[in-house]
């Protein structure tokens, strides 16, 4: 069972959402080797605490190296036009560079 008093204290120490929070403790609870979280603040938190961090385009850059995706960009596009999720210009290139789906230049 997740501690809600630490839960509590760190939204309010770190200023994060209930989820985020909820999710920090219970990878430190349950001693996870990976957090899979994106928002920079909790991602930030979630090292200092020294829990390792992965995002959703991190996800996708393995699943494309292990072969279990095609491609990165359609799915970073579909994400970008159905959802909230942001990614700035720079973090896209690069994504699309690391999966080899771009030349650097």
């Amino acid at each position: 069972m997740i501690d809600k008093n630490k839960v509590d204290e760190l939204k309010q120490q770190a200023k994060l959402d209930q989820g985020e929070s909820e999710a920090i403790i219970l990878a430190l609870e349950l001693k996870t080797d990976l957090l899979l979280i994106d928002e920079r603040r909790g991602r930030a938190e979630a090292q200092r605490l020294g829990i390792r961090i992965i995002g959703l385009l991190g996800v996708l850059l393995e699943g494309k190296t292990r072969g279990f995706i095609v491609a990165v960009k359609p799915l970073m596009d579909k994400l970008i036009e159905s959802s909230t999720f942001w990614i700035s210009p720079v973090l896209y290139d690069r994504i699309l560079i690391l999966a080899g789906e771009r030349e650097a230049e």
